[in-house]
């Protein structure tokens, strides 16, 4: 009986707080009220709107030009642009801050933020503000893009991010994240900045749908940052498509990365990471596909290497990788490393330059495959070496390091190649 009326309490209790919480809903929506900007309205200034608003208000700023820098967000409303509003910093200061909780903004053209080595100007900075929303913006000639620090739980959607400036010592990063959790960050467009996206001690978040291009440095690229993932990405023309460093537990999951070229370009960088899995992304036309640096237990399953310099650069640092039903198709080297002892495992993988035989129709080649080369053992050691390039020297060593094999990683083999593509 006691029991009993214990839990009918407890159900009351929660009643009556489910019950005060609708009521002040409710009634903050009720008297919320919507505040328009505009030359011909009450307010216009964007600054002496939020000033004047109300928690839960909307102020919607209608189209045109408003000459306003460092526009300050210290309470909860929404900031929305109507027919793509201009906001012209003037080479000022940034932008927008946001430092209030429950903020959207929406909907704005913000351009022309100040450009300095000492601070770091932002199209738009949320600053220690949870549950932040920053959607369908164009910001264009920002120093900094989007930038959020020590802030949770919030959202960067559907953003344009343009940088204007042909110097890398001149742009920031696109999207940067400092010191943040459960951050995501979907369906934007970065081109030009130093980093497409950046993260520094930031986890659990995740980047869907993305397109990073033609960007100095990375198109992504984190630093002790655990368990984000990202995913459905495009990382093209930039100097390195992503690099993932000093972080574990990161999911890397069918993204493509293309066109990534320089003399130290890659298109998936890995350095001192643990734990990690990459599956399902393609690796295509570009100098280097991944570079394993001090990275342990990481999974590659499914993913596609074409046509590119270095399919994989495995470093001797690196311990219990698995290279598991990959393809590597048409690639100048489809391994290279610089040791002789190995301590990863690759199993059902494709190779095109497998010159094997599968007598008993498992589509299992009968003999292992040993994807590093006499010649790139050469290059790694001597880069002038590229210069002999396809030429019937090389083909000749080759085979014969193949068939007696004295400088190559004995261990380093696919035991049971695929002999026909696997579904990536």
């Amino acid at each position: 009986m006691h029991n009993f009326f214990k839990n009918i309490f407890s159900l009351v209790s929660s009643t009556m707080l489910l019950m005060v919480f609708l009521a002040n809903f409710i009634s903050e929506n009720i008297n919320a009220k919507e505040i328009p900007v505009c030359a011909t309205c009450q307010f216009k200034n964007i600054q002496a709107a939020i000033n004047s608003a109300n928690t839960g208000d909307i102020i919607v700023v209608k189209s045109g030009i408003y000459f306003e820098n460092k526009i300050q967000i210290n309470k909860t409303i929404s900031l929305i642009g109507e027919n793509n509003p201009v906001i012209d910093a003037q080479e000022k200061d940034e932008g927008i801050t946001i430092s209030a909780n429950n903020v959207k903004v929406s909907g704005f053209v913000i351009k022309n933020t100040a450009n300095g080595s000492i601070n770091d100007f932002a199209g738009i900075r949320v600053f220690k503000a949870n549950h932040v929303e920053v959607s369908n913006n164009t910001l264009r000639n920002t120093f900094f893009g989007i930038v959020f620090q020590d802030s949770k739980n919030g959202e960067i959607i559907n953003n344009k991010i343009i940088g204007e400036n042909l110097n890398q010592t001149k742009s920031g990063n696109g999207i940067q994240l400092w010191q943040c959790r459960n951050i995501a960050i979907k369906n934007n467009y970065v081109t030009k900045h130093r980093d497409g996206i950046y993260f520094e001690f930031s986890r659990f978040c995740h980047v869907e749908n993305n397109l990073s291009e033609e960007n100095f440095r990375y198109g992504l690229h984190f630093m002790f940052s655990d368990n984000d993932w990202y995913y459905h990405n495009v990382f093209k023309n930039n100097g390195t498509g992503a690099a993932v460093m000093y972080s574990k537990h990161i999911s890397m999951l069918y993204n493509d990365f293309e066109n990534n070229w320089g003399d130290a370009s890659y298109a998936l960088l890995l350095k001192d990471i643990s734990d990690g899995i990459i599956i399902g992304n393609h690796f295509t036309k570009n100098t280097i596909g991944v570079l394993l640096d001090g990275s342990n237990r990481i999974n590659v399953t499914r993913n596609l290497f074409e046509n590119n310099g270095w399919a994989v650069k495995l470093m001797a640092n690196c311990m219990n990788d698995t290279f598991y039903k990959n393809n590597f198709i048409a690639n100048t080297f489809d391994v290279s490393t610089n040791g002789t002892l190995y301590y990863s495992y690759f199993k059902n993988n494709y190779w095109d330059k497998y010159e094997g035989y599968d007598l008993n129709k498992d589509h299992l080649g009968d003999v292992p495959y040993r994807p590093v080369s006499l010649y790139s053992i050469i290059v790694e050691q001597i880069p002038q070496a590229m210069m002999l390039l396809r030429s019937f020297t090389v083909d000749v060593m080759d085979k014969a390091e193949r068939i007696i094999p004295s400088l190559i990683p004995d261990l380093l083999k696919d035991e049971e190649p695929k002999m026909q593509k696997n579904k990536i």
